[in-house]
């Protein structure tokens, strides 16, 4: 087991500021709204040894845990939300977030802002920490120390009772090499890396449409937060847990609105973590809402899946809300009508308070991760397209005949596969459907998207095939 590290402290004291200091990258969002941060981010992070013992000792990994301010959640317009909700409804949720990562965490960071001094809330923050017995494991860390003249301010932390501060700026850097040092010193050697896992899902849709619950679900606790609140989630959280002996990742992301609604900066760096979870992930369940109708958001976000090729499984949530009224063929026609160019995409009905359907939705789509990492053999390949040709051939344009002379899958995720042919122009956008249609009918990759190029026969490299230089898609 890795060790685990939390970071902890009343809000906008620069816990997220230092979480992505180690990390090394933006992963919690930053900004000076309280409550920014809701549930607990995890990231492994290497701990490098001093500088000058580099050569003779290994970075340690710890399990980094970004939590919560403790304490005040408001919008940058006060205690209430763009749409009227009492944000001060959250408090309990994000406080057992912030106690739950105290309760599991080998080592503590304890962050204080040493500009503004210590408040009550620094002094509310201490005494869980005692409450929980959980003194011997904080390492206090006084923050926002730009530069030596503020030093002095750092002293008043010790009033907490929880010994000498090590001070920093998580923004501008000062301090962390004494920081990293110090830590290094207190993180136990030895824990391993855990197997990655053997498939990545975001799990992306609008508002309120279900994604915590079902998260919470999946991991069989609450990891994340569920309100009725909407736009609870802000960061993007990975969750990881096991079904069958695989080992997953589910990624939860904001849900999403038109842009022209965003309430505030946080929001549109919310939807930024969304459009980056979709890109890292294997593969996206698009969850809707069955208790609502498919809204312009959720057609927005699958026509991004498709220009981005991802693998995508369609989870219908609340379905026990409406079982009684509606019926899955007659629903599923409905989703083709409205999610026009997904109709490959296979559908999943489930009841996440339930339990029902939420492990099938997961294999399907490790199921879908499988299809799309398989590469179809040259000559399958090639009797599958010539029996495509036989069945209906492309019709004359231009004068000429369309001629496909050899088919290649140059590429997976997305299967990718060229078809060299006479001269691209003369294969109408109808046939190139069709060609599309019969491939996902006769290949093992039938439900996921396939990125098919027409090449003009010509000596390219199999690197210009894979980056579809010039490339004709269908």
């Amino acid at each position: 087991m890795l060790t685990r590290l939390a970071i902890v402290g009343r809000p906008n004291v620069g816990k997220s500021s230092l979480f992505n200091r180690l990390v090394g990258r933006r992963v919690s969002i930053v900004d000076p709204t309280p409550g920014v941060t809701r549930d607990r981010i995890n990231h492994v992070v290497e701990i490098d040894p001093p500088a000058e013992m580099k050569n003779d000792l290994e970075p340690k990994l710890v399990d980094l845990i970004d939590t919560g301010g403790l304490g005040v959640y408001t919008s940058q317009d006060g205690r209430f939300d763009d749409a009227g909700e009492d944000l001060s409804k959250l408090t309990e949720s994000i406080e057992s977030q912030i106690q739950a990562a105290v309760d599991q965490s080998d080592l503590i960071l304890f962050v204080i802002d040493a500009q503004e001094g210590i408040v009550a809330l620094d002094r509310m923050v201490a005494d869980l920490l005692r409450r929980k017995d959980a003194t011997d494991r904080v390492i206090l860390v006084a923050n926002k120390v730009d530069d030596e003249s503020w030093m002095s301010h750092s002293h008043d932390a010790t009033s907490l009772g929880l010994g000498d501060p090590l001070v920093i700026s998580a923004t501008s850097g000062y301090g962390i090499r004494d920081f990293m040092s110090s830590l290094y010193d207190r993180v136990p050697t030895g824990g391993d890396r855990e197997p990655d896992p053997v498939c990545r899902f975001a799990i992306i849709g609008s508002r309120n449409a279900g994604k915590s619950t079902f998260i919470n679900a999946l991991a069989g606790e609450p990891r994340v937060i569920v309100s009725e609140i909407a736009g609870t989630t802000r960061d993007s959280v990975d969750v990881e847990f096991e079904i069958d002996g695989n080992r997953l990742l589910a990624i939860d992301t904001a849900g999403l609105r038109k842009t022209k609604s965003f309430a505030d900066d946080v929001e549109f760096y919310a939807s930024t973590r969304v459009s980056n979870a979709m890109r890292r992930a294997d593969v996206v369940m698009l969850m809707v809402d069955a208790t609502a109708k498919v809204t312009q958001v959720d057609k927005k976000i699958s026509k991004n899946l498709q220009d981005l090729y991802k693998p995508t499984v369609i989870v219908i949530t609340k379905w026990d809300l409406v079982e009684k009224d509606l019926k899955p063929d007659d629903y599923i026609d409905y989703l083709t009508q409205e999610l026009r160019g997904l109709d490959y995409a296979p559908i999943v009905f489930v009841s996440s308070v339930n339990g029902d359907g939420v492990s099938e939705a997961a294999l399907m789509a490790c199921n879908l991760h499988a299809q799309a990492s398989h590469r179809a053999g040259t000559g399958m390949l090639n009797s599958v397209v010539e029996d495509i040709l036989q069945r209906r051939g492309p019709s004359p344009r231009l004068g000429q005949r369309a001629k496909i002379y050899f088919a290649s899958q140059v590429d997976t995720n997305p299967p990718t596969i060229v078809l060299m042919v006479n001269n691209p122009k003369l294969f109408s956008p109808g046939y190139r459907r069709y060609i599309m249609n019969r491939l996902h009918e006769e290949l093992p990759f039938s439900e996921v998207p396939i990125r098919l190029l027409f090449k003009p026969r010509s000596r390219v490299s199999l690197n210009q095939l894979k980056g579809g230089e010039h490339r004709h898609q269908a």
